[in-house]
């Protein structure tokens, strides 16, 4: 998978949830401690962010992140699971 795809999409996940929560990038900006500038970049999901300034938004907005597989396990990788 390429890395700016899970960028993109982490990006997108955090601008939902901050509208979900009727929040503005300026107030999520306050609430991590962040300029609104860099709120807008972790939206847009830019390589240039720290990965600091990601899990301080994430937690601004009362969210974790949980990393999960891309593709779904074959059928050799699961085979003794069910027996």
């Amino acid at each position: 998978m390429d890395s700016s795809l899970i960028t993109d999409r982490l990006g997108a996940l955090i601008r939902t949830r901050r509208l979900n929560r009727g929040l503005t990038q300026q107030q999520v900006a306050a609430l991590a401690g962040l300029t609104r500038q860099k709120v807008i970049a972790v939206e847009q999901g830019s390589f240039s962010v720290a990965m600091g300034a990601y899990a301080k938004v994430l937690a601004a907005l009362d969210c974790e992140l949980q990393v999960v597989p891309a593709v779904m396990p074959t059928l050799d990788e699961i085979q003794g699971l069910f027996e």
